[in-house]
């Protein structure tokens, strides 16, 4: 007799009739039959599915198969898409390496808290417990290795920064801004909690906070709106005081020969020019006049409202600024703008002083006395900013009001007309290319949006150490920086505009309000990219990043022994990180 005792296998034959495909899975054991192999049919499984014959093959070849529930458990889960994008950004930049060249404790700390600044904007106490394991928020802390840890290592880590920050600046200004190139200047504050820290001090808050002490930060950007360099000032530090100190960085620290700073017509004054510009060689500046001054060039006959009849812009000189150039615009629509909201100011302090008048006349407890008058008529003059705009007549028993109408006149005269003022040569720079110099410094008003908005929330600042609140700007700075970039890369996902060119197209003058190109339109009509996904916003586009989780593992007949597991991207999350440039493991 033959032995039948050979191992059992599960054989399968293909076959094709005309256009379709037939299995046959055998169960089969194969025996020796007088020096022959043979085989012996058990079964046909071809009735069972796919995967149960692919079961049954992996069984009979030995393999042990257990219920996954029942071999493995997730120990711990923590969103990690997010960090992997941030921290590779910012390791690509080689941001860490500008920190410092050498890896320390220290540094590792200050990059988990600009990464952690662009997911999360909290306290430091808050990031603190983010990052260490038992209160993990995020993988972050697994990811740099940091162990253990609390936010007075943290508050160490931010001194030790500060005491590098000439350093990183250096490198940040070496790097993106070059000889003869554009520096974009521009001042914010923000309000702090507390009122024991020296640098706070009551000021014009641009926050609207009334009662809060406040701090003021300058920030430099290069012509593309990437930050190089931030200052921090007492809050109630003039504008024009803080230009001083930035052109001795550029002049100084960062030793530029030449490069033209853009700074708005609050900053860049007359009396600066002439005590911190006209002395340096290395700074040439574009600015802007103020009202005052326009109106005195249109009565001394330099500026003619006819040069307008053909043309939006034009280059006069003016007997004020020898050595100057004068590039004056008008903006249609900007001139439509300022007399809307000019005859409704007035419209709504008419309203008010009419009140005013009536209390004046009322038969029971009427208004009566020049201060009582003028106090409640002061309120309203200050509310609205209009009293320049009406003759008042206060007297102890009544009170009336008239228009300035010549005055009103006179200023819509000059509606929609601004005056860029620089000292820049023709040979240098066209005057089309001043004014779309000086319309850059929009790009330094949307980075404060950034730093002060739901991005990095530089306020409201709970230091009270002076150098530790410089240290917090400039962690926010740091943070703006990488996102700034990750923005940038990260557009065609995004609403944001990555069709500049096509943008640029439309624009019939340099003096006309920029558009969004027909790409930038259809992603905001349709909501989706050109590959038929769901636009996003930056912040939105982190929290679907975060959605990519690691994933620690343990055997539960093992203990002891783990390994970790990373959630396949989706088609949207691969083309984030494709487009970053970094991977997401």
């Amino acid at each position: 007799m033959p032995s039948r005792t050979g191992p059992v296998h599960v054989a399968t034959t293909t076959r094709r009739y005309k256009d379709k495909v037939y299995k046959t899975h055998l169960l089969r054991r194969t025996y020796r039959d007088k020096g022959k192999v043979k085989h012996e049919t058990l079964g046909n499984l071809s009735h069972l599915p796919e995967q149960t014959v692919e079961l049954i093959r992996r069984s009979l070849k030995g393999e042990v198969l257990v219920a996954a529930e029942q071999s493995f458990e997730i120990v711990r889960s923590l969103p990690h898409g997010h960090v992997a994008a941030v921290l590779g950004t910012l390791r690509r930049l080689g941001l860490a390496s500008m920190i410092s060249a050498r890896r320390t404790r220290e540094r590792d700390l200050v990059v988990a808290m600009i990464v952690a600044r662009v997911l999360d904007p909290c306290s430091k106490l808050a990031t603190s417990r983010g990052l260490v394991e038992e209160t993990a928020s995020t993988s972050l802390g697994a990811t740099l290795e940091l162990g253990r840890g609390d936010e007075e290592e943290l508050y160490g880590a931010m001194d030790w920064l500060l005491s590098r920050q000439g350093r990183i600046e250096n490198s940040l200004a070496q790097r993106h801004v070059s000889e003869g190139s554009l520096v974009l200047y521009d001042l914010t504050s923000a309000y702090l909690e507390g009122r024991h820290c020296p640098l706070g001090k009551r000021g014009y808050s641009r926050d609207g906070k009334k009662g809060k002490l406040q701090i003021e930060f300058g920030l430099l950007c290069n012509a593309e709106g990437c930050p190089v360099a931030v200052e921090v000032f007492e809050g109630n530090t003039a504008d024009p005081k803080t230009l001083a100190p930035a052109v001795e960085k550029l002049r100084e620290r960062f030793r530029f020969k030449r490069v033209v700073l853009v700074g708005d017509r609050g900053l860049i004054t007359s009396a600066r020019i002439r005590e911190d510009l006209k002395t340096s060689q290395a700074v040439d500046w574009i600015t802007a006049l103020r009202a005052p001054a326009i109106a005195q060039l249109l009565r001394e006959g330099s500026l003619q409202l006819s040069l307008f009849d053909e043309k939006d812009l034009v280059e006069i000189e003016g007997s004020a600024y020898p050595g100057e150039r004068l590039v004056v615009c008008r903006n249609p629509l900007l001139a439509h703008e300022r007399a809307r909201k000019r005859q409704e100011l007035l419209e709504a302090t008419e309203k008010e002083l009419n009140k005013i008048v009536e209390a004046t006349q009322r038969p029971k407890r009427r208004l009566r006395g020049k201060d009582q008058i003028g106090l409640r008529v002061g309120r309203v003059v200050g509310r609205y900013k209009m009293g320049k705009h009406f003759r008042l007549n206060i007297t102890e028993e009544s009170f009336t009001y008239e228009r300035e109408q010549d005055q009103i006149e006179q200023e819509a005269m000059l509606d929609g007309v601004y005056v860029v003022r620089t000292s820049v040569p023709k040979e240098m720079m066209s005057k089309e290319e001043v004014v779309r110099s000086y319309k850059q410094l929009s790009r330094v008003e949307r980075a404060f949006r950034c730093l002060k908005g739901v991005d990095l929330k530089v306020r409201p600042i709970y230091h009270r150490l002076p150098n530790r609140v410089r240290a917090h700007v400039l962690l926010c700075m740091l943070g703006y920086y990488v996102e700034w970039h990750m923005r940038r890369a990260l557009a065609p996902l995004l609403f944001q505009d990555d069709d500049k060119a096509g943008a640029e197209r439309l624009r019939v003058s340099v003096v006309a309000p920029a558009k969004r190109s027909p790409k930038a339109q259809k992603k905001a009509t349709t909501k989706q990219t050109e590959q038929g996904t769901p636009v996003h916003s930056f912040p939105s586009l982190l929290k679907d990043l975060g959605t990519i989780v690691k994933n620690k593992l343990q055997p539960q007949a093992t203990s002891g022994v783990s390994f970790e597991m990373v959630t396949t991207p989706t088609a949207t999350q691969k083309k984030a990180f494709e487009l970053l440039g970094v991977g997401w493991t």
